[in-house]
């Protein structure tokens, strides 16, 4: 058994729960956004093939049979070569004789310096969904949170993966550009969402995590959240401002543990219903009583 090669916290989506977690790098290489501290105090490091190939071999001699779909770690996967990429795949249908599919998360940096042939080729050998955190589609707000990109260059990245076949889940933060920055936040990132289409989109609420930038904001009073009700109300003004076309099925779910309400829908269709939904939800979180207290206690 090599235990080092989970030495550190190792992150996945809930929905790969049941994922083989196949660890590539450790870290990750930008770490530099302020609203996270995931990888804070972790070096950047991309593993050797030894390294990943004995991982597989453990997953192997334990149940080779169960191995269905793979999860490739850390934060940012994708930046190994696209050849580095593809004998790992092909590794994996070789090994597991069930395998089915890998994901990753899909930092931006690294989609943009793969070209869309590059994706399809990763597509077709069984990297079929990306996890990608926009965050927002706001180029002020993103350059204050140090993400990286520019906001052209957020959509460009949605828009390759899409181009790609590949299947893209999108996430995007409530409350990241504060109360100062919340309606020009919800409309750009809408103009996104227009802009790329994914295949699923993700709303979860900001969070100021210990030994990150924005909490020491927060804490020195330049950064201001939103209330409960007023995150309700930021993607209230998102999902109005969502125009996709009737033939675009995107999978809607605001169910993460940062969320106060748990919302779900299939966009467009039910547009109207989910805007209900989310009114009627800002109505009962006004009905909140010393919400600052509360707003502090949760972050």
């Amino acid at each position: 058994m090599y235990f080092d090669d989970y030495d550190s916290p190792v992150f996945r989506p809930p929905s790969e729960a049941r994922s083989f977690i196949l660890r590539l790098t450790r870290g990750c290489a930008h770490n530099k956004c302020t609203y996270c501290n995931m990888y804070r105090g972790v070096p950047f490091q991309v593993l050797t093939d030894e390294q990943i190939m004995r991982q597989i071999a453990m997953a192997q001699a334990y149940n080779a049979k169960a191995v269905r779909r793979v999860f490739f770690a850390d934060g940012d996967a994708l930046v190994l070569s696209t050849e580095r990429l593809l004998r790992v795949l092909k590794t994996l249908h070789e090994v597991f004789p069930n395998f089915e599919r890998a994901s990753s998360y899909a930092a931006p940096k690294d989609i943009l310096r793969k070209s869309v042939d590059e994706l399809r080729e990763l597509r077709e050998a069984g990297l079929e969904l990306l996890y990608y955190g926009m965050e927002t589609g706001d180029g002020v707000t993103l350059a204050k949170i140090n993400k990286g990109v520019d906001d052209k260059e957020s959509i460009e990245v949605g828009q390759r993966v899409i181009a790609a076949g590949m299947k893209l889940s999108m996430m995007v933060i409530l409350g990241i550009a504060g109360e100062e920055g919340s309606e020009r936040h919800a409309l750009e990132t809408a103009k996104a969402i227009n802009a790329i289409r994914p295949t699923m989109l993700g709303a979860i609420c900001l969070m100021l995590y210990r030994g990150s930038e924005l909490k020491a904001e927060f804490e020195r009073g330049e950064f201001k959240p939103l209330s409960p009700a007023g995150l309700m109300e930021e993607l209230k003004m998102i999902v109005e401002h969502i125009e996709l076309p009737e033939t675009e099925h995107c999978l809607f779910r605001s169910n993460h543990i940062s969320n106060y309400v748990p919302l779900k829908a299939t966009l467009p269709e039910d547009k109207e219903r989910l805007l209900h939904d989310i009114e009627y939800s800002i109505g009962e979180l006004k009905k909140l009583k010393d919400w600052d207290v509360y707003n502090h206690d949760k972050y």
